[in-house]
């Protein structure tokens, strides 16, 4: 073991400041703290080890509340101390201070992030409080009529329901007699008057600087994903019809119910306390961003595969899936590659980026028709298309495929780089490489490469 990760630090010296890490491993995933290595893991050796063996339970104890378990350690002649510490279900402060893990470093929570950290550790959600400035008159009367439609399969007890206040209780959206936050987002008259920011923000841009046309779609929730989708469908995305079997198929660009999913999931998950929903379209991408970090549960890499749910918002989540607007939990961004995959393109890229959640819907811009309309020759267009599936190609490999010489290849590729299609890594030479302009990786690496010979 010689890397520092979420649930393990070394220290070559110690220093109280570092009770801070130790209430950061109580608060987050639990973890050991390594008195006497180095960064890189290696024992260094300690100094005074009998006497700090007696002093780091005890300020434990003292300054953060609870008993670690603390044992002096020998390797190769030297000492070191290792404090092992377990998650806590009640938040641990240090001085006052809440601390927690995020990587490999300690941080100190504070405003949101602080507040919805003590919620979880109650058992509380942020939409479960009541919302002590509104009353039953902010209710929608409409949309819990329309609700009651929508839940009949899965909740027959809302048609029955003849009271609004009955309703709101079978769906735990009532708190010592007041709406919950989550009852005026999901059917309140106007959320706006109580979270500012309870909006979906629309543009259409023709690069990352020039906006075009702009909506923003206000309303409760499910006012939020319908209106969402109707401005997509009439006024952003085109719409591709197909003969197929002499029925007309229509499509939109990216396919409505991964759009749809996108949105549903946004709402669920994301913090109402700041930031509206963005929603970006590019000629080439759509992006949509969302307020609100991952679970601490949950990873990027999980989001790819069926995967338990943790909705940051449970009772939301839960009237959307009885409205089946969620058909079936930890399965939403599964469904949306599944979606993309069927209608010929890329899967979405879910990335964690500015304390929210970006998902990326991208078009595939190098179809065969699509390649054959940009004038390319039948040897460039089987190379990008190798391109698509390995991501990168070399000058050998361009002239195995292509069945071409040396020199044709080479000129093709220079074609290609000319055009923007592909971007070079590395001089002219055996070790160049070329990759896909489009892709985020392929950027990446190009940025990394020059910056290395600049």
């Amino acid at each position: 073991m010689n890397k520092e990760s979420q649930n393990t630090e070394f220290k070559q010296n110690w220093r109280d400041e570092f009770l801070k890490t130790v209430c950061a491993f109580a608060n987050t995933h639990g973890g050991q703290l390594f008195i006497g290595k180095n960064d890189q893991g290696k024992i260094a050796g300690l100094d005074g080890a009998k006497k700090l063996m007696e002093d780091i339970p005890n300020k434990i104890v003292d300054l953060l509340g609870f008993v670690a378990n603390v044992s002096l350690k020998k390797e190769v002649g030297k000492e070191y101390i290792l404090i092992r510490v377990k998650p806590y279900e009640t938040p641990i402060s240090y001085r006052g201070k809440y601390y927690i893990r995020s990587g490999s470093t300690t941080q100190e929570l504070n405003g949101a992030g602080l507040h919805n950290f003590l919620l979880d550790k109650s058992g509380l959600t942020w939409d479960a409080l009541p919302e002590e400035r509104a009353t039953l008159k902010d209710i929608d009367p409409e949309t819990i009529s329309e609700f009651k439609e929508l839940a009949i399969k899965r909740f027959p007890a809302a048609a029955r329901e003849k009271s609004l206040s009955g309703l709101l209780g079978k769906l735990h959206l009532l708190n010592k007699g007041k709406p919950t936050r989550a009852a005026i987002l999901l059917f309140g008259k106007d959320p706006r008057q109580f979270y500012i920011s309870s909006y979906i923000k629309i543009g259409r841009f023709k690069d990352e600087a020039t906006l075009l046309s702009m909506d923003e779609i206000y309303g409760n929730l499910f006012q939020q994903v319908e209106g969402a989708m109707e401005v997509l469908k009439k006024k952003y995305l085109q719409t591709n019809i197909k003969i197929r079997s002499l029925r007309r198929e229509e499509n939109l660009e990216y396919p409505e119910p991964a759009l749809r999913e996108a949105i549903v999931n946004a709402i669920v998950h994301r913090d109402y306390s700041q930031f509206h929903t963005q929603l970006k379209i590019y000629p080439d991408q759509l992006t949509l961003w969302n307020n609100g970090e991952l679970s601490r549960k949950l990873t990027i890499a999980k989001l790819r595969k069926k995967h338990s749910s943790y909705p940051r918002n449970e009772l939301i989540a839960d009237v959307f899936y009885k409205a089946s607007y969620i058909e079936s939990w930890g399965h939403g961004t599964v469904k949306m590659m599944e979606e993309c995959k069927k209608a010929g393109l890329p899967e979405p890229l879910y990335e964690e980026d500015g304390g929210g959640i970006l998902v990326t819907f991208r078009q595939d811009s190098y179809t065969e028709d699509a390649l054959y309309k940009l004038g390319l020759n039948e040897r460039q267009m089987k190379a990008i298309l190798y391109m698509k599936e390995k991501g990168k190609i070399t000058n050998a490999l361009y002239k195995k495929i292509a069945d071409t010489s040396e020199r044709t290849a080479t000129r093709d590729l220079t074609d290609l780089v000319n055009r923007t299609i592909l971007e070079q890594m590395g001089k002219t030479g055996k070790g160049t490489e070329y990759l896909l302009s489009r892709h985020k990786a392929a950027k990446a690496a190009i940025k990394a490469q020059r910056s290395r010979h600049t």
